[in-house]
């Protein structure tokens, strides 16, 4: 298979080289499109006001100065001779679970590949100390070769959470919803050394929504965590009392 690679972390980063080496060793061709620095939370987001250039690395990684959504728009609309038969972004640093997913530059560049008819995983370390990288790359190596063998039917967006643990210590998989986070932290205001007001946004909120069946919890329960997920935003269930609303006197 031909895998588009990309993430949020930037073309250097460490657990995007992990799984590029582990899917190769695969037997699988593989395409690195990532972001020239790292460009964590930067969602859905196009680059529309400025031209985007692409260089390539020693390594070979083709990188972008512009967003995780460029690198996979690029590549898919322009960059690769053929359309690659998924996408995958990753691995990422941190967690990207419940409320995450709408900020996540990781989620979006898996998103982007999904959008365009491709097969597309978002893939993150939730890390802690060790940074085991290579305990996701060889679940995605696994789920790769998953969808290989047998492609599933319909269009598909997976985000999946891996704990930091040994593969040893994995305690399964699990297909789960998305939990939630409280309220994100204050602010942080500091001041620079011209005396200006400064702020930092804040840090996520704890999980608040996780119980069974959620992210959160599989994660807890070092299982890996694999979410479903879809674009369509309308609430369909509140369409008929907008109706009623509007057509009030």
């Amino acid at each position: 298979m031909h895998i588009l690679l990309s993430n949020d972390d930037g073309y250097f980063a460490p657990g995007l080289a992990e799984l590029a080496r582990t899917l190769e060793q695969a037997g699988h061709r593989v395409t690195v499109v990532a972001p020239e620095r790292d460009r964590s939370g930067a969602s859905n987001s196009l680059t529309l006001d400025r031209p985007l250039v692409v260089r390539q690395a020693p390594g070979g990684f083709y990188y972008v100065n512009g967003t995780p959504t460029d690198c996979v728009h690029l590549a898919v609309t322009g960059l690769l001779p053929e359309l690659p038969d998924m996408v995958i972004s990753g691995v990422n640093h941190g967690a990207n679970m419940g409320d995450d997913t709408i900020y996540s530059g990781t989620v979006a560049a898996a998103t982007e590949g999904f959008l365009l008819g491709i097969p597309a995983v978002a893939v993150s370390l939730v890390h802690e100390q060790q940074g085991r990288f290579a305990t996701a790359a060889a679940f995605i190596s696994d789920l790769v070769g998953r969808f290989a063998r047998t492609p599933l039917r319909e269009p598909v967006l997976l985000n999946v959470n891996v704990p930091d643990v040994p593969p040893e210590s994995v305690q399964g998989m699990e297909v789960t919803r998305l939990g939630k986070r409280h309220k994100a932290q204050d602010v942080v205001r500091t001041i620079n050394p011209r005396n200006q007001l400064m702020y930092w946004v804040g840090a996520a909120g704890g999980a608040q929504d996780a119980g069974p069946g959620t992210d959160f919890h599989a994660i807890a329960q070092q299982r890996i965590s694999v979410t479903p997920l879809q674009v369509d935003l309308t609430r369909y269930a509140q369409m008929g009392v907008l109706e009623d609303w509007l057509s009030a006197s």
